[in-house]
């Protein structure tokens, strides 16, 4: 069989939805390798699918009764100018779309089947993320940083669906991250790239066996100054890995950092983007973020039938944001003690019973870093520098049993486990005041040249009277999640298989204010829960198997939404923590069913994969976001009844000796189940702030129509081209869950790749995204639109509530990978 045929059948990982793990023979980096295809996924975090002893917790295909959607590392090195798994992710998988409310491709939301992976603060994490077997949601938010996971060491990823044995936040499914070792990849690698906004990027990798030891190690750096005005992008990324392996066991010990930074992290209002395409708000928006891990791996067989695997980790995460806003002040009531003074605006809040009028506005005066008032001065554009410090250190592990013995003599994989994970956590917000410049930079310079000194402008942080709305934060707490699961498959007969298991999740969240501000956040919220999950498989034939599951899951309450859960005490989000009542957990309860198979193709020597599948999943006590009346920079969480994602996904795969094509699609009918109005201030269609919502409602920014194909042709053994394009349907915009206005249109994103084999250690590739130039937005939401007259910063005048993210624009790029 030619070369170019091995190197086709990597790319044979299956269409997402039919799943082949790998167990490559060792080969030199930028070879091809000859695969042994073993149909088997894991169905935990530590399942593990790679060669070593036994295979961990991990299950032929055939015998999982939910859907399993699978990344391999050869269709990350298609895109690997990007350095962006969520680039990949989006472009191939069906369910999945990206939606940039920070303006920064590295930093987009992920979204599957209607459940989001955020790097946003606040935003609801419907999905849990592991790597290598440790949970990387962050301590703090559940939030999910895309940007420090290192692209060139993904083995794998799989998204599996309808199994609470991935613990906490796997409401519509996990995202489980094979990272390489030196038992799975071999050579040395250097590659060197560069392109459009003067991206400059290089990666490496190494790995080696020696004996019984195998190593492992790649690092990343990029820098670009972005397509946005103020938006430059830096990456470093180091991954090692050092292995022992033996005849009944394998143990790593992994170590993995990263440190990033993005300015502009936002959208931009519509006035703004007409004029110029690469405009932005406010700034500075920069996020500088910092992330080391340690990790342990290991798995015994401790006699022929019985395995027992396990993770520890240690984590340490850092985040500093710093950013520019409006202020939102005006000159205090005359019904207030401190007319002429800088007051907070007033109109979010309510008077509380028996509070005289005098004394609700005299909470909103504003004071400095000194206690002391600011006087207002008619015609300055206040702004705000609000920058908020997290840090947090995680802890904990998983050990777990896998025994294959058989059960009234039919084959049986049985799976207990338990797992552990801690964190300790420092939250730090403040605000400082300072002026708009008319090229919308936030400053606090006393001396601007523009505006003149402002009076008591201080460089410390400053608060309203009653710390309400505005108010430095500082909060210290801890989480403690811990899980026992246990999960059997036994095979009824040589074609019906049946699944069940389940899993119970404790969750313990303690907070405790420092500032005595926010007495009230101080406290520790206790959630628990016990998750089933049952199914069962039956193949007709080898190439065709019906599959059928039920499961449940849920999702505690994170600190942030804990800590700003009380419509009467807003926090500036997420710069504020204040008061709240508790949050419910989220539950969600799934079904699912469908086909799937693999078909040789005789007389090609080709292999056609293919899936049609149906889901549905039913939330209680959904939490979202929502803004207060009056000012959507303040807002809190809420509990709603009832949200529900239900939806077909259909998927193809040919794979010949020169081709790969794939075509796959999915609706996603993400919608609202209750009768109720939220607060909305700034949708142009709200009703004195709050929009009604109805069953059947479009839950925002997740299109409801999604085709993605696309095809990989080796035109020569030494010349490869693909091409693949991703179509998204209409979605609303956030703060229209009322679905009354103009939405977000419809777009589709082409990609083309090519790569030309120079000599035997040397490769020229290229990249263009976006090749058909689409400029429209995938994320919108609305902003407070001036008064007739009245100019922002006293000189825009923001006409349009929309503020947008643009797709970035068409990009190419290019580079040379050598390996020896």
């Amino acid at each position: 069989m030619s070369g170019w045929r091995y190197g086709l059948l990597m790319t044979t990982m299956l269409v997402p939805g039919v799943v082949a793990a790998q167990s490559p023979a060792p080969a030199p980096a930028g070879g091809t390798i000859a695969l042994d295809q073993i149909d088997v996924v894991a169905v935990t975090p530590v399942g593990g699918t790679g060669p070593g002893i036994g295979s961990g917790a991990s299950l032929p295909l055939s015998k999982v009764p939910f859907t399993v959607e699978t990344v391999t590392a050869r269709q990350f090195e298609q895109d690997r100018a990007t350095l962006d798994p969520t680039f990949t992710l989006a472009r191939t998988t069906p369910g999945v779309n990206l939606s940039d409310g920070q303006g920064n491709s590295f930093r987009q939301t992920l979204t599957y089947r209607g459940f989001d992976a955020s790097p946003l603060q606040g935003a609801p994490q419907g999905l849990a993320v592991y790597q290598n077997g440790t949970r990387i949601n962050e301590a703090f938010g559940d939030v999910v940083n895309w940007d420090l996971i290192p692209q060139t060491a993904i083995n794998r990823i799989d998204i599996v669906t309808g199994n609470p044995i991935f613990g906490l936040n796997a409401l519509g499914g996990a995202v489980n991250i094979e990272m390489k070792n030196g038992f799975t990849w071999q050579g040395k690698e250097v590659s060197v790239m560069g392109g459009s906004d003067g991206r400059i990027l290089g990666t490496l990798q190494y790995g080696e066996v020696i004996g019984p030891w195998s190593f492992y190690f790649a690092g990343e750096g990029l820098r670009d100054a972005g397509w946005r005005f103020q938006s430059p992008s830096e990456i470093g990324r180091v991954y090692a890995d050092i292995g022992h392996r033996t005849l009944d066991s394998e143990f790593h010990i992994i170590a993995s950092g990263a440190k990033t930074f993005f300015g502009a992290a936002a959208a931009a209002p519509v006035d703004f983007t007409r004029v110029n395409e690469r405009a932005i708000f406010t700034y500075p928006q920069s996020i500088d973020t910092e992330m080391g891990q340690i990790q342990v791996t290991g798995k015994v067989a401790v006699s022929p039938t019985w395995d027992l695997s396990g993770v520890a980790y240690v984590r340490r995460f850092s985040q500093f944001v710093i950013d520019g806003n409006d202020g939102n002040f005006e000159n205090c009531s005359t019904r207030s003690s401190f007319r002429g003074s800088l007051c907070f605006e007033d109109d979010g809040f309510t008077r509380a019973a028996g509070q005289s009028d005098q004394a609700f506005r005299n909470q909103f005066l504003i004071v400095g870093p000194n206690g002391q008032r600011i006087p207002f001065r008619a015609g300055v554009p206040y702004g705000t520098l609000d920058t908020v410090r997290t840090e947090a250190t995680s802890y904990g592990g998983t050990l777990q049993a896998t025994n294959r013995d058989r059960i009234f003599d039919r084959p049986n994989t049985f799976i207990v486990g338990g797992s552990i994970d801690a964190a300790f956590y420092g939250f730090k917000s403040g605000s400082t005041l300072g002026v708009i410049n008319p090229d919308l930079s936030v400053t606090t310079d006393p001396n601007n040249p523009t505006y003149g000194t402002i009076p008591g402008l201080g460089t410390g942080p400053i608060r309203t009277a009653a710390a309400l709305g505005i108010a430095p934060s500082s909060v210290t707490g801890s989480n403690l999640y811990m899980g026992l699961y246990a999960l059997d498959t036994l095979d009824l007969t040589d074609r019906l298989s049946l699944t069940a298991g389940a899993r119970l999740n404790f969750a313990r969240v303690n907070t405790q204010d420092l500032t005595g501000f926010s007495p009230d956040v101080t406290g520790t919220h206790y959630f628990s829960r016990i998750n089933p999950v049952a199914g069962l498989t039956y193949r007709f034939f080898p190439w065709l198997t019906l599959y059928g599951g039920y499961s449940e899951s849920n999702r505690a309450p994170t600190p942030l939404e804990l800590a700003c859960a009380n419509p009467d005490r807003p926090c500036l989000l997420p710069n504020s923590l204040v008061a709240d009542p508790p949050l419910k957990q989220v539950e969600a309860r799934t079904y699912e069913a469908g086909f799937r198979g693999t078909v040789p193709d005789i007389t090609e020597g080709g292999l056609l994969n293919y899936k049609l599948g149906f889901f549905r999943t039913d939330l209680s006590n959904d939490i979202l976001q929502v803004a207060v009346p009056g000012n959507a920079a303040r807002g809190y969480f809420v509990n709603v009844p009832a949200t529900q994602r239900q939806g077909i996904e259909v998927a193809a795969e040919y794979v010949a000796e020169r081709w790969r094509v794939y075509a796959n699609y999915a609706l996603i009918d993400a919608t609202f189940q209750f009768r109720g109005d939220l607060s909305s201030p700034n949708n142009p269609l709200a009703d004195d702030g709050l929009i009604s919502i109805r069953p059947g409602n479009k839950l925002p920014l997740i299109p409801e129509h999604q085709i993605k194909a696309g095809f990989d042709y080796a035109v020569t053994p030494y010349w490869r081209v693909g091409f693949n394009v991703a179509s998204f349907s209409s979605s609303y915009f956030r703060g229209d869950e009322s679905n009354l206005n103009r939405k977000l249109p419809a777009y589709a994103l082409a990609n083309l790749n090519t790569s030309f084999i120079l000599t035997k250690n040397v490769e020229v590739f290229g990249l263009v995204t976006n090749l058909f130039n689409t400029r429209v937005p995938n994320f919108g939401t609305f902003l407070e639109r001036t008064e007739p007259g009245e100019l922002f910063a006293n000189r825009f005048a923001l006409n349009d509530a929309r503020t947008t993210t643009l797709i970035q624009p068409l990009s190419v790029y290019g580079g040379v990978r050598v390996t020896w």
